[in-house]
């Protein structure tokens, strides 16, 4: 009897190992092509399933035809302060993480970054970034406008501090995550706080390098419009959890071709085992469905026989009027 007490004991112990051991492993079984890319996140995980059939699955498509103006959207506001973190090859992505108070700051105590305002009912405080981008220059953007794809894309993440108690409680949770996204364009002069990060770069080559960053400014990352894009979507990468509010800024910045080589030349892997580039590191766009996509960039009202008409959507929105697209 007690040999088999202690069978049963090892037998359980030994269960337990392996389901740590597939719950650590989990991260390393996704990836952005083949039979581990997108279109069997859903199959590989049973809790990834929202991956495959998930009704608001997240990036889209942004057809600017199809936006709905909302006189409702107020400004985005996030705070001006600057914060400090960890720069991360993840073996997936370039992402950039608020240090908590524990984080050797240089400063002192950190005041978090909340993000506040658009279409957000709660306060949200700031938890990281991620950076997706292409190893050319047609591809890199998740978001896409009229089905053109950006070289690279910033996403900012927030987590619902007035509900949740951190960004992991908050992921699955309803109206849990803010994803701020920045379309980057390729120009000569880039954004000063881009540098910041892309300064970085030759320090996290390899997966799971990471580095200090000093005093980044979140809201230096903007770009200089308080126009957006908004819809309710998911995040990007497994789960897909359906919790995120999507603020698409309806306007570019700009990376150089030297910080785009940069990011180019970082592996997935060990420097033994470097695997292959980072760079692909983007989802497809997925269907939109019913969802509407709203926006505060206002209609142009026109009259027909000395009445109003119904508003139609004044096109000349910053991506349709301005020519800073590549021939």
């Amino acid at each position: 009897m007690e040999l088999l007490q202690a069978l049963c004991c090892t037998l359980l112990l030994l269960l337990a190992r392996m389901q740590v051991l597939i719950a650590v492993s989990w991260e390393d079984w996704w990836t952005y092509d083949g039979i581990s890319g997108p279109a069997f996140w859903g199959l590989i995980n049973p809790e990834w399933s929202l991956c495959n059939k998930g009704r608001r699955q997240s990036p889209v498509n942004l057809e600017p035809q199809r936006l709905l103006f909302d006189p409702n959207l107020r400004p985005m506001h996030i705070d001006k302060h600057r914060i400090s973190g960890l720069i991360t090859n993840t073996g997936h992505s370039v992402i950039f993480t608020a240090g908590n108070d524990t984080v050797a700051n240089y400063d002192g105590m950190q005041t978090p970054v909340n993000i506040s305002g658009g279409p957000l009912s709660y306060r949200y405080r700031f938890h990281e970034i991620h950076m997706h981008y292409g190893l050319n220059d047609q591809f890199g953007s998740e978001h896409s406008v009229e089905g053109y794809t950006f070289p690279a894309e910033i996403q900012i993440f927030g987590y619902n501090s007035q509900l949740y108690a951190n960004f992991s409680d908050a992921l699955n949770r309803a109206q849990g995550i803010v994803g701020v996204s920045i379309l980057l364009q390729l120009g000569d002069l880039s954004n000063a706080e881009l540098r910041m990060l892309t300064d970085q770069l030759e320090r996290i080559r390899y997966g799971g390098d990471e580095a200090f960053v000093k005093r980044l400014s979140i809201r230096g990352l903007l770009p200089d419009t308080d126009h957006y894009m908004t819809y309710d979507g998911s995040t990007t990468a497994p789960a897909c959890h359906e919790t995120v509010t999507w603020v698409v800024l309806n306007k570019p910045i700009y990376i150089t071709k030297q910080q785009l080589h940069a990011l180019r030349r970082l592996m997935q892997g060990s420097p033994d085992h470097p695997k292959a580039p980072l760079g692909n590191n983007y989802r497809p766009p997925q269907p939109l469905l019913h969802r509407p996509i709203r926006t505060n960039i206002d209609f142009k009202a026109t009259k027909s026989n000395g009445k109003a008409a119904c508003p139609t959507m004044y096109r000349e929105v910053y991506y349709k009027a301005t020519s800073w697209k590549q021939n």
